[in-house]
C-alpha cells in the first residue's frame, strides 16, 4: 500500500506538466469542434461569398482602405475620371487629370493629400492611366447599368452628361453606406491649398458644399449650390438624403435637362434636407471659388473650379492660366523680403480672364446660357 502511494507520487513528479497540457489541448480541440463554423464575412472585410461559397473580393473596400491607410478617420478624397479626362486635348501632351494633379504639386500643403485620394475610373482607358500615375485607383463597372458609353466627353447638359452624374451619385451613396466620410471633387478643380483647413470641424454639420455665388449666409437656401465640390459625413441622415436624391432621378429623366445638381438644389430649396434633419453649410466663394465667381482674396482661396464652362478644351486653357497666375503670385510673394510688399502683391493680384470658357458658349441661344449659368 505504501509502495503504491510512492509510485503515484513519483509518476506525478515525472509527468505533471505534460499531462495537464495534453488535457487542456484536448479540451480546446473539443470546444473548437463543437462550435466551429465556416469563416464568416467578419473575418473577410474585403470579400463576400457567392451562393456557391466562392470568396469574391470587395475591390471598392480594398481601394477605400488603401486611400485611408494611416489616416485618423475614415475620410477620403474622391474624384471620378473617364477617357476624355485622361487623354491630351488642344494638341498638348497634358490631360485634365495631369492638370488636376499638377495643382496638388503646386499648391500649399496639398502634395500629401494625393495619398488620401481615390481616383474612380469610368472606363478601362482611364483606369490604366490612373494605375500608370501610381494613384489609388478603382474601376467602376458600368457595363450592366444600361446607360451606355461613359468614356467619351459628355458635353454639359447633354443626355450622356446627366446620366453620368446620376451614376456618380449612386456610387457615392455606396461609399457613404460603407461608413466613409469624403470630399468629392470634380477633376476640373485646381486645389491651391488644403481644404481641411477651411472646412468646419463641427461634427453636427452633415454636408458642406460649394456654391456658384455666395450671399454671405452659409445657411441660406438661396445660395446656388454646386456638386462639383463638397464634404459629406457618413451617417444615417446623409445616407437617407443620398438615397432620396438618387430616387428622384425617376421623376426627372435626362431629357428634362434636370441634372443631379438641380435636383439636390430643389430638395434644399423645398426644405427636404431640413426635414430630414440635415445641417448643410454653403461654402464661401472667397475660399472655394470658380469661374462663375472668382475669389477676391488670393491669400484665402483654396480651390478654383472651372464651372460656368462648356467643354474640356476650354476648361484646360483657362485652368492653365489659373496655375500660371498662382505661380507668378507665389514667386513674387516669396522673393519679396518686405511684409509691406507682400501685402501689396496680394492686394494687386488679379486672375486672368476666363476667355476660353466664356467663348465656349458661343452658338447657344440666350435662354440656354442663362439656364446653364443659373443652374451651374
Amino acid at each position: 500500500m505504501t509502495t503504491g502511494v510512492k509510485m503515484d507520487r513519483s509518476h506525478n513528479k515525472k509527468y505533471p506538466i505534460t499531462s495537464l497540457a495534453m488535457v487542456s489541448l484536448l479540451l480546446v480541440i473539443s470546444l473548437c469542434l463543437c462550435t466551429w463554423t465556416p469563416l464568416s464575412i467578419s473575418f473577410l472585410p474585403q470579400s463576400h461569398f457567392t451562393s456557391k461559397g466562392t470568396v469574391v473580393k470587395d475591390h471598392l473596400e480594398e481601394a477605400l482602405q488603401r486611400a485611408t491607410m494611416g489616416a485618423r478617420s475614415k475620410t477620403v478624397i474622391i474624384t471620378i475620371i473617364n477617357r476624355a479626362y485622361v487623354e491630351p486635348v488642344n494638341g498638348e501632351t497634358q490631360s485634365m487629370l495631369d492638370l488636376f494633379l499638377e495643382g496638388f504639386w503646386e499648391g500649399e500643403g496639398t502634395r500629401a493629400l494625393v495619398n488620401r485620394m481615390l481616383v474612380v475610373s469610368m472606363d478601362r482607358t482611364a483606369y490604366q492611366r490612373c494605375i500608370f500615375r501610381r494613384l489609388h485607383c478603382y474601376r467602376l463597372r458600368t457595363d450592366g447599368d444600361g446607360d451606355g458609353d461613359y468614356a467619351s466627353e459628355k458635353l454639359y447638359l447633354s443626355d450622356g452628361f446627366v446620366r453620368m452624374m446620376w451614376r456618380r451619385t449612386l456610387f457615392l451613396t455606396d461609399v457613404l453606406k460603407r461608413g466613409y466620410n469624403f470630399i468629392f471633387s470634380d477633376t476640373d478643380i485646381i486645389w491651391l491649398r488644403n481644404p481641411f483647413t477651411r472646412l468646419s470641424l463641427n461634427t453636427t454639420e452633415d454636408l458642406q458644399i460649394s456654391t456658384d455665388a455666395f450671399d454671405g449666409d452659409p445657411w441660406s437656401e438661396k445660395n446656388p449650390i454646386n456638386t462639383g465640390f463638397y464634404y459629406v459625413r457618413s451617417n444615417n441622415r446623409t445616407i437617407m438624403m443620398f438615397e432620396a436624391w438618387y430616387k428622384l432621378r425617376e421623376r426627372y429623366p435626362s431629357s428634362s435637362r434636370m441634372k443631379e445638381q438641380d435636383v439636390l438644389a430643389k430638395m434644399k430649396r423645398d426644405g427636404m434636407l431640413r426635414d430630414m434633419g440635415l445641417l448643410v453649410r454653403c461654402l464661401d466663394v472667397v475660399h472655394f471659388s470658380g469661374f462663375c465667381s472668382d475669389s477676391k482674396d488670393v491669400t484665402a482661396v483654396v480651390t478654383v473650379h472651372a464651372n460656368c464652362c462648356k467643354s474640356i478644351k476650354a476648361k484646360m486653357v483657362d485652368l492653365r492660366n489659373v496655375l500660371k497666375d498662382w505661380k507668378v503670385y507665389r514667386r513674387q510673394k516669396y522673393s519679396s523680403s518686405s511684409n509691406n510688399n507682400k501685402e501689396e502683391i496680394s492686394r494687386d493680384f488679379k486672375w486672368s480672364e476666363h476667355v476660353s470658357c466664356r467663348n465656349s458658349w458661343k452658338g447657344f441661344n440666350a435662354t440656354t446660357i442663362v439656364h446653364c449659368l443659373h443652374e451651374r
